[in-house]
């Protein structure tokens, strides 16, 4: 393999040409975001020779070494102790097809699984070999929300089952059509949740039943994340002995199996009296798995803000630099998730040291975001810069690489004050936000900066939006249908660089979220989360 690809080498060389002019004004004095660095590190970190920075891989310790001689080169000071790495343990295990089995039986007969066309199961636990038997359960949709009174398990002891659950919640009906949060998704309908909740109540395993329109992505996206190593903090919680999906056309088999229909069943679940109902299924699975334990980096540096009162209270720049690496064969370059961000998060760095805010700016890049958040959590478990000091968390994920909008996505900060900051800055910068709009996807829980959130932090991810469906100034139509087009690519080995790409719309993306964190950096008071 040469040591870069031709495009690579073209945006290496963009990065020593003079800066073309942002596409949206900014205030005057504030830090520009350069068009050519970011390109350079977004091809970079997108080439055949970063190996997908998956996690526990060769390309991944790359890009820490990448991203570490970066913050140095830009000159910012180190926010871990005297150093940029942050390490924390990882438990890998990936499964052994060709040695794991998974089968049913019941009055309708006995059939198995076949891994990968009908489910894809893993072990939540850190064992290379599991073994399960147990009676399934069909337990709706494996929520208990006493805050919504809402309880799918109403007391049933469901030690040692096997849960079969509904992705997503409850749908609003007319009579109550904020249940949950209507038509958009809460941390209940999180698959992690659900996997999380079935381990607190000892649950032999969970099965979720998989829709395209329900879980918002194809079974192909299910398959790439289940298919290769799947990872946990290795001083995290271990999860239940099974957890997996089946495809509805196999759950359907299930529970006919014990003389059951999904569809009646999936009726009688969205209602508040819903019982746990016994499948007359008995579920049989042994899983073999390779198990590692290793050290992952989140990198970390520091802008130290001017101001001597504030200079201890901090606004955190975040982005995940892992994506899914080489697995079965194929390579996941993640250029669009989350080269992207990450390419985006050093340019910015670059602006914010030219020009330091009141308070500090910590940008960090963080590991295992696809793995369920781990790096993230892991900062907000031992906090190298204390959370009572951390004012903000503004995430970059997945940026606009299809050209300029009038608009930018602000998913989830109505939840703060930050939404009349970013108001603010939006209209000093030309541009308006978007109004806030369903959130079906989950997508304000599917990202790093929900730890913080969860931790207190006023936080969310500016300009996220897997669809991409802003007001773009060039070809809007066009411009539209490229961006949904990414969701064909999106975790598949399609998401690669293209030198073509207009990035004018990614540096709109990066100079806004700087320029929110610069206004939030320099306020005198703090952002503060509404009531809800």
């Amino acid at each position: 393999m040469p040591c870069c690809s031709p495009a690579l080498l073209a945006a290496l060389t963009l990065a020593t040409t003079p800066a073309a002019p942002p596409q949206t004004p900014t205030p005057p004095g504030a830090p520009r975001v350069r068009e050519a660095s970011l390109r350079a590190h977004l091809a970079f970190l997108a080439d055949d020779l970063l190996e997908g920075r998956g996690t526990g891989q060769r390309g991944g310790a790359l890009t820490v070494r990448y991203l570490e001689t970066e913050l140095r080169v830009l000159g910012l000071a180190p926010a871990v102790g005297d150093g940029y790495l942050q390490r924390a343990e990882v438990t890998g295990v990936k499964l052994a097809p060709a040695a794991s089995a998974l089968a049913f039986r019941g009055p309708g007969g006995e059939f198995p699984a076949v891994l990968v066309e009908d489910a894809v199961v893993a072990t939540g636990q850190a064992r290379p070999e599991v073994a399960v038997e147990a009676p399934v359960v069909f337990a709706g949709y494996g929520i208990s929300a006493p805050g919504e009174r809402w309880d799918d398990f109403k007391g049933v002891d469901v030690a040692g089952k096997l849960l079969l659950l509904l992705v997503n919640e409850p749908p609003p009906t007319a009579e109550e059509p904020r249940r949950f949060d209507g038509p958009s998704l809460t941390e209940y309908g999180r698959w992690t949740w659900k996997y999380e909740e079935a381990a607190r109540r000892g649950a032999a395993g969970v099965l979720l039943v998989h829709t395209t329109a329900e879980a918002s992505y194809g079974w192909g996206v299910v398959t790439t994340g289940f298919g290769g190593e799947r990872f946990q903090l290795a001083d995290g919680p271990r999860g239940a002995p099974l957890e997996g999906w089946v495809t509805e056309a196999f759950a359907r088999r299930l529970v006919a199996l014990g003389g059951q229909d999904l569809d009646a069943l999936r009726a009688r679940a969205q209602r508040r009296d819903f019982r746990p109902v016994p499948l007359g299924v008995t579920a049989a699975a042994h899983l073999a798995s390779a198990v590692r334990t290793f050290p992952q980096e989140n990198v970390a540096g520091l802008v130290r803000g001017t101001d001597p009162r504030l200079a201890a209270e901090a606004v955190v720049y975040s982005a995940h630099w892992d994506h899914f690496g080489v697995a079965d064969g194929k390579l996941f370059n993640g250029a669009v998730d989350n080269a992207s961000g990450c390419a985006a998060l050093l340019a910015m760095a670059q602006a914010a040291v030219a020009s330091p805010a009141r308070r500090s700016q910590l940008f960090l890049f963080t590991f295992g975001e696809e793995q369920g958040l781990l790096g993230a959590s892991a900062w907000v478990r031992q906090p190298p810069w204390p959370l009572a000091r951390t004012v903000a968390d503004l995430n970059l994920e997945s940026l606009n690489f299809v050209g300029p909008s009038r608009d930018i996505e602000f998913l989830g900060g109505e939840r703060s004050t930050l939404l009349e900051t970013g108001r603010a800055v939006a209209a000093r910068s030309g541009l308006v936000l978007r109004p806030a709009e369903p959130d079906p996807a989950g997508l304000y829980f599917r990202s790093d900066h929900f730890p913080f959130a969860r931790a207190g932090v006023p936080a969310l991810s500016p300009g996220f939006s897997l669809a991409g469906q802003r007001d773009y100034l060039v070809d809007p139509v066009g411009s539209r249908t490229k961006a949904a087009a990414f969701l064909g690519r999106y975790h598949t080995e399609q998401d690669d660089y293209d030198p073509a790409w207009d990035l004018g719309g990614m540096v709109q993306q990066a100079q806004f979220v700087l320029d929110l964190g610069r206004a939030v950096a320099d306020a005198p008071g703090r952002p503060a989360w509404k009531t809800p």
